[in-house]
């Protein structure tokens, strides 16, 4: 890696925490090179613009969390497992994504939604694969007889994601865990009411 790349991956892990919670309208340049301790200058010779950077931060924030989820379902051939690698991960490390500013998907949609179009884009494109995955999961499932044939994956994979995101939402913002270990159980019941 080069002492440019070293530099610019520093500035993206450095601002990534910046940005998840404070948004992409909150985060200042002030608040950029505070916590980098380089000029403005050295962060724009890096990025083109404040968007490329919170675009970099988001997709680093993503890739940790998708990363963690990857590393626990490695081998993992039963359909069954592999959800609930999801359901373990989140209830494993929601003080650490509290910690470090929340959901980044959650968050970033929310900041995003109206005045950032590049980043709502990036957000749905996270969304889209996440169910995607959970509904190819659960397809392949129903067609090995793990699951039963009357499953929907679909909205199977909807509500999965809704009690994930609104879990964390409200437990991020009561400031209580229970809400996201209620729909985390909630979870664990829909999969095995839908297994053989």
């Amino acid at each position: 890696m080069t002492k440019a790349e070293r530099t610019r991956q520093f500035i993206i892990e450095t601002t990534a925490p910046i940005f998840n919670s404070k948004g992409y309208e909150g985060t200042s340049i002030s608040d950029i090179t505070a916590a980098t301790k380089l000029t403005k200058g050295s962060i724009y010779g890096n990025f083109k613009d404040k968007n490329e950077l919170a675009a970099a931060a988001f997709d680093y924030n993503l890739e940790k969390i998708r990363n963690g989820i990857v590393s626990r379902s490695l081998g993992l051939k039963d359909p069954t497992e592999q959800l609930l690698v999801y359901v373990d991960f989140y209830a494993d490390v929601f003080e650490k994504v509290v910690f470090a500013g929340g959901c980044p998907i959650l968050n970033t949609a929310t900041d995003c939604d109206d005045s950032n179009p590049m980043l709502y884009q990036r957000v749905r494109s996270a969304l889209v694969e996440w169910h995607r995955h959970v509904e190819s999961v659960v397809e392949y499932g129903v067609k090995k007889s793990f699951f039963t044939s009357e499953t929907n994956p679909g909205e199977f994979a909807d509500n999965f994601l809704s009690l994930i995101e609104g879990g964390v939402l409200l437990s991020k913002t009561l400031n209580n865990k229970r809400h996201l270990m209620s729909n985390l159980n909630l979870i664990r019941k829909m999969i095995s009411e839908i297994r053989n």
